[in-house]
């Protein structure tokens, strides 16, 4: 089973754009959660990752709750600088989903404090600002495959 990336209404289509590259190299399946900021056949999206996306396993959902109830609860982790543990603390497995929120708000809080044991974070230096929400994806999903001994 491949690690699953899940944004949860992305706003930035280039964002979204070079997720969609990281999870086409690295056989990851990508899940989008609506609402989107941009319409899926976006320039600026496809632009981002466009020699990649016929490599791309992408699933849209309409809610959190569907993707949830697709799913039934699996190894999930919630990434945001509100978490806890540390992103490399986490045991992962090839069956992780991890999920990620919109650039201007991160995840909504009830999902944050429902799963607050899954949160997790990347540790950065205290009063800065979070990394780009890409920059972010590909820093977890390679410490995931590390883990696992790069089964791709």
């Amino acid at each position: 089973m491949p690690l699953h990336v899940i944004l949860v209404e992305p706003e930035i289509p280039q964002n979204t754009g070079n997720i969609a590259r990281t999870c086409a190299v690295t056989g990851s399946v990508l899940h989008l959660v609506k609402p989107l900021g941009f319409k899926i056949d976006d320039k600026h999206l496809k632009r981002a990752g466009l020699d990649y996306w016929h490599l791309l396993d992408i699933r849209i959902h309409e809610s959190v709750d569907e993707l949830f109830d697709m799913y039934d609860y699996r190894d999930f982790y919630f990434a945001t600088t509100k978490g806890k543990r540390s992103h490399s603390d986490i045991q992962y497995t090839e069956n992780s989903f991890i999920f990620f929120g919109k650039e201007t708000a991160g995840l909504p809080e009830d999902l944050l404090r429902k799963y607050y044991d899954r949160c997790i974070r990347i540790p950065m230096k205290e009063g800065t600002r979070s990394l780009n929400l890409s920059n972010s994806v590909a820093i977890v999903v390679y410490e995931a495959l590390r883990q696992l001994d790069y089964p791709i």
